[in-house]
């Protein structure tokens, strides 16, 4: 089983696909194919050069991970389940704190410790990578740098913990999805056979391309009125024009649920596109 994950050794992403490929395939060989950045991940995933790739979406402080959202429309895959990682921040370096000038990590990661930035280190210069375990790798060069990163990067790459915990909010929490080329046969159990709907979760992309009013109206109504919860609603510009927006939709249930095939039918009839990302057990099946 390859994986393509975000980053080097000891990056988030790699934490997730272990998580999340640990409740399926116990016995079956796991190998990381390891991305510089989001893109190379479905990049990959499109060469046939893995079978699933782990991407982050969403962060509990940061929100939304739009690179990632825009390549769930301009690529064609599938989501076959999500996994959701607990992020604890520390700050890696070689050297010691007082001799601390440049640090280095994702755009989310320095996002997540803006005021713990602020507060220990003003003057700092502030570095974006494509990862947080790039971003740790790099800060072993010199002592003056160093990473915003996971605990397990300090280990795989001999590095100080020089502060433990720094981000902003104590509870710090990334959803990440697995994703696979459609077609494909099943990874593991992808295709669970839970059957209530509370279990299941499905994405889809709708682009309206009609701004009038209630026009978005139209389209929650039709889950409204079938008593169907959304989970997640979210708008991205379409790059067609400033004040054109897709929208991406997480919803209770599967995509064969036939409430909610009838609901998907009537919106694709009134707007110009809808992208069905798929259907997928939701990660809270899995805890515990």
């Amino acid at each position: 089983m390859r994986a393509g994950v975000l980053g080097l050794k000891g990056s988030y992403s790699e934490k997730a696909a272990i998580q999340w490929l640990g409740t399926r395939m116990n016995e079956v060989e796991q190998v990381f194919e390891y991305c510089a950045d989001i893109q190379d991940v479905f990049t990959l995933l499109g060469n046939h050069g893995c079978d699933i790739g782990v991407v982050p979406l969403e962060n509990s402080i940061e929100g939304s991970v739009g690179v990632t959202l825009d390549l769930l429309l301009e690529h064609d895959v599938r989501i076959i389940g999500e996994t959701i990682v607990n992020v604890e921040h520390c700050l890696l370096s070689k050297g010691n704190k007082e001799g601390i000038r440049v640090i280095l990590s994702h755009p989310q990661g320095l996002g997540q410790c803006r005021q713990f930035l602020k507060e220990h280190f003003p003057h700092a210069e502030l570095r974006t990578t494509g990862s947080t375990s790039h971003a740790a790798k790099l800060a072993t060069e010199f002592e003056e740098m160093a990473a915003i990163a996971s605990p397990k990067t300090a280990q795989v790459y001999g590095l100080n913990i020089v502060m433990k915990n720094i981000q902003d909010i104590k509870y710090n929490h990334t959803r990440f999805l697995i994703i696979r080329e459609p077609g494909l046969v099943r990874v593991g159990n992808d295709q669970s056979s839970a059957q209530h709907k509370d279990l299941w979760k499905t994405s889809v992309i709708i682009y309206l391309d009609s701004d009038r009013p209630g026009a978005l109206y139209e389209i929650l109504e039709e889950f409204a009125k079938r008593d169907i919860n959304l989970n997640r609603i979210e708008s991205r510009p379409s790059k067609k024009a400033l004040g054109d927006y897709v929208f991406y939709i997480d919803l209770e249930g599967k995509a064969d649920d036939a409430i909610i095939k009838d609901a998907l039918y009537n919106i694709e009839q009134k707007v110009h596109m809808l992208k069905m990302l798929g259907s997928y057990p939701k990660f809270d099946q899995y805890l515990g």
